[in-house]
């Protein structure tokens, strides 16, 4: 072991998978200065080759296995894992990412952060008591709360009843170098024959899981197909992303005879290239934080259709930038493609002010100085610990 004088920040995430909320973190290690912190993630469950997006070299991942050992040995583990990497700070995600907080005070572990991004399927308003009370018996191990939207914020302030002075909001930032309007569309990335010049491709990425809903995004565009005749040969639907509905989303597409029509790559990593071949972006979540795809969408240029949920009303300047509908709403989805699909020019109008908007409010260098700054505040001077 060598000693460095750089604090450490001990990441507990669920796992490092494709994800909007695992690219953030990626993105924020990247991007924060090496000289300032180390970083180290633990995985309440495991990690894939994601981790291969991190640049650095010096960030240590564990699996800690959950669902294999058990909450109480995984517990244990973790309080084990802090007495060893003597973290400054510890900074959990979401509702998993409480079970490390307990463990990391008996460790020693001066201060932990806790993060809120979103909603899972079951518990897509937040409304169920015993997420909401497991929250409110860990709050005392919290130094800080960090929300990436104003409506998680009104969560843990009214619901869990934390002190609005102990809650930050900062919103996920993008990279908008990277992703930039494209000046030509490739079709290198699709199989051959899949699209043509005077195509319109609708794109989505996301795990494939229940609360993406994609299943409603490939209803609506069967039935745009079928309603819209002057334009449906020329249409065609992304659906990026690998997860436990991949099966059953393909086999709904051959199901309403939009097979041909609809390509599923999986995930890929050319997250940038891909959206630079799409014409409309659509994120069909039955709920969301704040979605770091419909981010890279708006900064690559996209016009955006979106669900009426969560921290997309954050993002989205509805007539704007683009669209919303009610989760789940086929017709009004529908109507919503179809308006774009046949619109060039509301296409153009809207793609503009997106890219405007991320480029002004959603800065991945605002995000990262956020961050920095919430960490400075907590790690203090000559705290270090060692990997």
């Amino acid at each position: 072991m060598t000693t460095d004088s750089r604090p450490l920040i001990l990441h507990v995430i669920h796992h490092l998978m494709m994800g909007g909320m695992e690219n953030g973190l990626v993105n924020l290690i990247n991007n924060m200065p090496e000289s300032r912190f180390r970083h180290a993630i633990a995985c309440v469950e495991n990690y894939s080759d994601f981790r291969d997006r991190l640049t650095r070299s010096d960030v240590e991942i564990f699996a800690l296995n959950r669902s294999r050992i058990g909450v109480w040995k995984m517990r244990i583990a973790l309080f084990n894992l802090c007495r060893l990497l003597k973290p400054a700070l510890v900074h959990s995600r979401n509702q998993s990412g409480l079970d490390a907080l307990l463990p990391a005070r008996l460790a020693g572990v001066r201060h932990c952060i806790h993060g809120e991004h979103g909603w899972d399927i079951d518990n897509l308003n937040g409304d169920k008591w015993k997420p909401a009370l497991l929250r409110r018996l860990h709050s005392p191990f919290v130094s800080r709360y960090i929300t990436v939207s104003e409506n998680l914020e009104q969560y843990l302030i009214d619901r869990i009843g934390i002190v609005p002075a102990r809650v930050t909001q900062v919103y996920n930032g993008v990279d908008t170098e990277r992703f930039a309007p494209c000046m030509k569309k490739s079709f290198d990335l699709f199989p051959p024959g899949f699209a043509q010049e005077d195509s319109i491709v609708i794109g989505t990425i996301g795990r494939l899981q229940p609360v993406k809903d994609q299943a409603t995004l490939i209803r609506a565009f069967a039935e745009l197909i079928k309603g819209y005749p002057e334009i449906s040969t020329r249409m065609r639907l992304v659906i990026v992303g690998d997860g436990p509905l991949s099966g059953s989303l393909r086999a709904l597409a051959a199901t309403l005879g939009v097979d041909k029509q609809t390509w599923f790559p999986g995930a890929l990593n050319k997250v940038p290239e891909v959206l630079c071949t799409f014409d409309i972006f659509v994120l069909p979540s039955l709920s969301e934080g704040i979605s770091n795809t419909i981010l890279e969408a708006m900064a690559s240029g996209l016009p955006i259709i979106a669900t009426a949920a969560g921290g997309n009303l954050e993002l989205v300047q509805d007539g704007h930038s683009g669209r919303f509908f009610e989760p789940g709403n086929i017709a009004s989805l529908t109507r919503l493609l179809a308006d774009y699909s046949t619109n060039a020019l509301l296409r153009h109008t809207h793609a503009s002010t997106a890219r405007r908007i991320a480029i002004e409010r959603f800065s991945l260098i605002a995000m990262v100085e956020n961050y920095q700054s919430i960490y400075e505040q907590y790690c203090g001077n000559g705290l270090s610990g060692k990997l």
